[in-house]
């Protein structure tokens, strides 16, 4: 078996064709018509490092803690397939993972490509960056808050793009498209092809942006914080939403190169291809850019997923209704390898779902950032519950690799933690338990803390864009009682099931 894992970074699921987007996508319709479309899949854990943890490892990220490396005893899917003689290799331009957050991804790998550039990506080496050029250019709303040095740290590496092929995502393609001109033709390989874009900032060639028209005439506009979308105009919200649209037709015409090489080589019988994303992003919908402060509708939470798996041509150009969620990629990619999952995996193969085997895996998915909301879905409905008090219940780390995105822990986060025992996933280790402070360097920082933070619960049938939030108590009660099961599972430490009123 050959497997090709294609993940994108911020793939709204209504960008794309295939789920009704009103964005031109033909690759990805491509792949949606030789795949298993999913209509009802949904994130785990946010934002880029937490979530991939959920991809490697099969459990939640966010019951424990926040953004942070693989742990000591940890699980990849990654590591298991190296263990039974499957070649792992990823071309990424994911910078996340070349941070001290990210520290512990990309080494579990045979082999990997590190492309330089994308976002505040510590690459171009400017001493005097000509930031009275760089106001004029941009936006005024590009600058500021929290991350002032990394936003201009990505205008800093966007002076080096000039043609198609220097922009990050071009040459990610070009470095897959190598590791296949020189091992396509050989069995037993992985290849995760792991693309930055369509992230903030949302920077695409002038021939994609010449596609989407917008009346706005400022000055450059591609990344918006994460904060409340009421103070822009119509004409800035559309100029955003353009320059997104743009970076997503880039990204489908990359993708249309790894299609034809595919259509060429003759390999849809003998490789196998999923592609997902991480996560979506707010562009104006309900009032809100970005991701983590607000509520996680479905712009955020609901997302896209293809499986084409090439032992089941029946499978191809179909749709799944079952609901999955992102911890049941390791279980499923390990099982194209006829792979069993890992052992503390709380994810399901999505295999059976293409040929009738089962109906369903779950019943639930539970989602969420560390220190948020617990959010869950049954397909038919979203609940997002809160604490009553955000603000003053005390919350713990439960970790062993204390980092935040770019940052070790600081000695006063480490002054008062204790090592605790009693996890059967550790494997025996004791993990650190840190009181969780309010002003650390963890998510959602930018912009702000969390906002608008009440319990609430939406019917998506009849209300699938989650304008109305209704009460019924019975549907709660369901999913208070799944949720505790849930967290059980994942051994969840006591003070959050009191936390949660639980």
């Amino acid at each position: 078996m050959r497997t090709i894992f294609v993940l994108f970074d911020s793939l709204n699921r209504s960008a794309l064709g295939t789920y009704g987007g009103s964005i031109d996508t033909p690759n990805f319709d491509r792949l949606a018509a030789k795949s298993a479309v999913f209509d009802k899949h949904y994130i785990g854990s946010m934002p880029c490092m937490p979530a991939r943890r959920d991809m490697h490892t099969g459990r939640l990220n966010f019951l424990h803690r926040s953004w942070g490396p693989l742990e000591p005893f940890d699980d990849s899917f990654v590591v298991k397939m190296r263990g039974n003689g499957v070649y792992t290799h990823l071309t990424s331009d994911h910078n996340h993972y070349f941070e001290d957050g990210g520290a512990t991804y990309h080494n579990r790998f045979n082999t990997y490509d590190f492309i330089r550039g994308q976002e505040s990506d510590a690459w171009v080496a400017m001493v005097k960056p000509p930031m009275e050029r760089f106001r004029e250019m941009y936006h005024e709303r590009q600058f500021g808050g929290a991350r002032s040095t990394q936003r201009v740290q990505g205008m800093i590496n966007e002076t080096t793009f000039k043609a198609d092929k220097d922009f990050p995502i071009h040459q990610c393609f070009d470095a897959a498209l190598n590791f296949l001109d020189m091992n396509g033709k050989e069995d037993g390989w992985f290849l995760q092809l792991e693309c930055f874009d369509p992230h903030e900032p949302f920077a695409a060639p002038e021939s994609f942006r010449e596609k989407f028209k917008a009346d706005y005439t400022g000055p450059i506009y591609t990344w918006p914080q994460y904060r409340n979308s009421s103070d822009d105009t119509a004409d800035e919200i559309a100029e955003v939403r353009a320059n997104y649209g743009a970076l997503v037709a880039f990204c489908d015409q990359q993708l249309g190169r790894l299609m034809d090489y595919l259509d060429a080589n003759d390999m849809w019988e003998d490789t196998s291809i999923v592609l997902t994303t991480d996560h979506g992003f707010m562009l104006g919908e309900h009032e809100w850019w970005g991701k983590l402060r607000m509520p996680f509708f479905n712009e955020i939470a609901h997302i896209p997923l293809m499986i084409h798996d090439a032992r089941k041509p029946d499978s191809w150009d179909t749709r799944v209704s079952a609901l999955t969620q992102a911890i049941d990629l390791s279980p499923t990619l390990l099982d194209l390898f006829d792979l069993e999952a890992c052992e503390h995996t709380q994810g399901k193969s999505m295999l059976p779902l293409l040929n009738g085997e089962a109906e369903e895996i779950r019943d639930l998915a539970l989602f969420g950032v560390f220190g948020g909301a617990i959010n869950a879905t049954d397909g038919n409905h979203t609940y997002f519950l809160y604490p009553e008090d955000m603000e003053d219940q005390p919350i713990f780390e439960y970790t062993l690799m204390p980092m935040h995105s770019t940052s070790l822990f600081e000695v006063r986060e480490l002054e008062h933690a204790e090592l605790v025992r009693g996890f059967d996933f550790t494997k025996g280790a004791p993990l650190l338990k840190v009181p969780a402070l309010k002003d650390a360097k963890r998510p959602p920082m930018q912009g702000g803390g969390f906002a608008e933070t009440h319990t609430r619960l939406y019917d998506l049938n009849d209300d699938p864009k989650q304008d109305s939030p209704v009460r019924n108590a019975e549907i709660e009660a369901w999913f208070d009682n799944k949720i505790r099961c849930e967290m059980q599972r994942h051994e969840v430490p006591n003070e959050a099931y009191s936390r949660f009123g639980l």
